[in-house]
């Protein structure tokens, strides 16, 4: 059925399957860099996976044991960066975070939270923390929808702050100490 379907192709592409539903010089750097996130999270399984990872031994091994160790450990860090965020920013009085709060559901979120600071613009709060070396983002982020039913396109949107696996608990506290000093 492949072969009879018609591919928008360049025409000096194949015509061979599955070749001619390339569009044009396949993406070698893309091909590249997922073999290099491929390699990270190896080293990541194989590096620190110790007895948390054991668990999984039952059930995954080789390279698939070591890609499930190292996602569940960035998970589980993810999980504490998560709280350690909503508790830097909910202790700033003033603060509104928007989404799920509740830190018995943390596996329905990411470590990123968006919030507001009563009486600061967001893009105000995002140039002072870029001053003290944090980065944030400032705005809609593309979600013009979400914004304007919040009531919050015509204020500048929010603040959107992330952690992932290579932050650490400390640079969100530093973080905490930053809003503070931006809220007093």
């Amino acid at each position: 059925m492949l072969n009879e379907l018609k591919a928008y192709k360049v025409r000096p592409a194949s015509n061979d399957l599955p070749y001619k539903f390339e569009t044009g010089t396949q993406n070698h750097e893309g091909i590249a860099g997922l073999l290099g996130a491929l390699e990270y999270f190896e080293w990541i399984g194989k590096e620190f996976a110790g007895p948390q990872g054991d668990s999984l031994k039952d059930i995954y091994s080789g390279r698939r044991l070591t890609f499930k160790q190292a996602l569940t450990l960035t998970r589980a860090y993810e999980f504490e960066l998560s709280r350690a965020l909503i508790e830097a920013i909910s202790s700033v009085p003033g603060t509104q975070i928007y989404g799920i709060m509740d830190m018995k559901r943390l596996e329905e979120r990411v470590s990123t939270v968006s919030f507001t600071l009563i009486g600061k613009e967001p893009r105000k709060i995002a140039e002072e923390l870029a001053a003290a070396g944090i980065y944030v983002w400032d705005g809609n982020y593309y979600a013009l929808a979400v914004t304007e039913r919040l009531g919050l396109e015509d204020k500048g949107g929010m603040v959107r702050v992330g952690a992932v696996h290579y932050n650490t608990l400390d640079e969100v506290a530093r973080f905490g100490e930053a809003l503070k000093k931006i809220a007093n």
